[in-house]
């Protein structure tokens, strides 16, 4: 079985939808750790709610490198049995981009979820550059990290679409429940060994 880190910095409500499906029994994974970089976020009370192990690493005055940075989580994250050979990473909420040494490491062991349909409106505030573009669609993508920014390969996705009178925040919240719903069937698919990388594509199995 997986070991499951997942990385946060605010309230972390994919995170909490993956932690409740594994308590649940939907998810043959083992929930290890939750690791955020700042102190006052909600996710670590919720999480710990939950029964799982809670571990703080500042990132606010932090003087060393993003490598520097990435090595402290790593050091947790195998602490907790989070390695490369029988682990798996979430990014949930995680407001930093992790350093291409991370990448390298993990390879293929990192996931996100990202409110566009990859690979349109990537970065930051996705919901209104879809909004602005004019898009018929958007949607959500859970995808495999790589070195660069929302450019690693597609696990799954999911179709949202966009009404004439929407507003960044009714989108954004219509997003997020289709977030929630195949954030936790990605990882439930990886935890089984169902997902094949095979250069920038995926075959589910």
């Amino acid at each position: 079985m997986l070991n499951l880190g997942i990385l946060i910095s605010g309230r972390g409500s994919n995170m909490e939808n993956i932690l409740k499906s594994i308590k649940s029994k939907k998810i043959p994974i083992n929930p290890a750790v939750v690791i955020s970089n700042r102190t006052d976020a909600r996710g670590l009370k919720i999480a710990g709610n939950l029964g799982i192990n809670t571990e703080v690493i500042e990132s606010k005055g932090f003087e060393g490198s993003r490598a520097d940075y990435d090595k402290k989580i790593i050091s947790i994250l195998k602490k907790y049995g989070v390695t490369p050979e029988n682990g798996l990473v979430c990014l949930a909420g995680f407001m930093r981009i992790i350093s291409p040494q991370f990448v390298k490491e993990y390879k293929n062991r990192i996931i996100n979820i990202h409110p566009a349909l990859l690979p349109s409106f990537t970065g930051l505030n996705a919901q209104k550059q879809a909004l602005e573009y004019g898009a018929k669609y958007s949607g959500c993508t859970v995808h495999f990290v790589d070195a660069e920014m929302d450019t690693g390969p597609v696990i799954i996705q999911a179709v949202v679409k966009i009404k004439e009178n929407d507003t960044e925040e009714s989108l954004s919240k219509r997003i997020l429940k289709e977030e929630h719903r195949i954030y936790p069937e990605a990882v439930n698919l990886i935890a089984r060994n169902k997902v094949r990388v095979f250069g920038r594509k995926t075959i589910i199995t």
